[in-house]
């Protein structure tokens, strides 16, 4: 299916079978495709540049389509990172985090810093930890084959 090019995300970049491998939505996602480009959200003089899921209902592109900034791209990409971290080494303790230090880690970025931590706040969350722990679990391949490569062109890249 072709990504629409005269919306007013300006795609550069596509891929265009994202539902084929789209983790255990595979064949049979909404998602049909991703892809880089002009931010729908430029203003005249200003570009940003975004990615793009596009979601299609099988009538029509939905409104549910999702555009992001590149760097949000990488936060999700470093929070997914330190969180799966975090998990793996949990083991070795009573419990996952602690109530009164919540906080996993501090990752400098521009001068300040994206703080993860537990959310507290959740009454239900040590049930949730263990539902989360579950799902990574399920997913380890899909995500694993993921970070392999995301690491391989990070190397490439020079990083």
């Amino acid at each position: 299916m072709k990504i629409p090019a005269n919306l007013k995300h300006k795609p550069v970049f596509v891929s265009e079978n994202y539902d084929n491998i789209d983790g255990r939505y595979a064949y049979k996602s909404d998602a049909k495709g991703l892809s880089l480009g002009l931010a729908q959200w430029n203003d005249r003089g200003k570009v940003d540049i975004s990615a793009k899921v596009w979601r299609h209902t099988g009538g029509k592109w939905s409104r549910q389509s999702e555009e992001l900034p590149l760097h949000r791209v990488l936060d999700l990409a470093l929070f997914i990172c330190h969180a799966k971290l975090h998990l793996k080494e949990s083991y070795r303790k009573e419990t996952p985090y602690d109530p009164n230090n919540p906080e996993i880690n501090r990752v400098g970025l521009q001068g300040d810093a994206m703080t993860i931590r537990f959310a507290v706040e959740n009454n239900m969350l040590d049930e949730d930890i263990a539902l989360f722990q579950q799902a990574l679990s399920e997913n380890d391949e899909l995500l694993s084959e993921r970070l392999i490569q995301l690491s391989s062109i990070l190397k490439d890249l020079g990083y």
